[in-house]
């Protein structure tokens, strides 16, 4: 489903005010790719981008075409692990991130 433009404008807005919401669009995504809901987690983590750093600058810490990224991000986007994790590497480091991965029983 497309987002509407102002749907994305205050996303965007309430991401460049609030530290916790950009924080709690990180850890989504990521629980969403864990869990296998991977469209859903690239969805996501393309809505971050957009709201906060933007394509042109992530392609430049990436090594990665701007074009390229948005594909990867986008709906039907199927990156490598490698490609994937590059990318939230330098999520995590704009935002001074530390992740800490524990395991429970559901």
């Amino acid at each position: 489903m497309a987002l509407t433009k102002s749907f994305k404008e205050t996303v965007r807005a309430r991401a460049q005010r609030d530290p916790d919401f950009r924080l709690a669009l990180i850890r989504e995504a990521i629980e969403n790719l864990v869990d296998g809901d991977v469209e859903t987690g690239l969805s996501i983590l393309g809505d971050y981008v957009n709201a906060t750093v933007g394509y042109k600058t992530l392609a430049e810490r990436t090594g990665k075409n701007p074009k390229s990224l948005m594909r990867m991000l986008g709906p039907a986007g199927n990156p490598t692990a490698e490609n994937l994790f590059s990318v939230i590497v330098q999520l995590k480091e704009q935002e001074g991130l530390e992740f800490d991965i524990r395991a429970r029983h559901a």
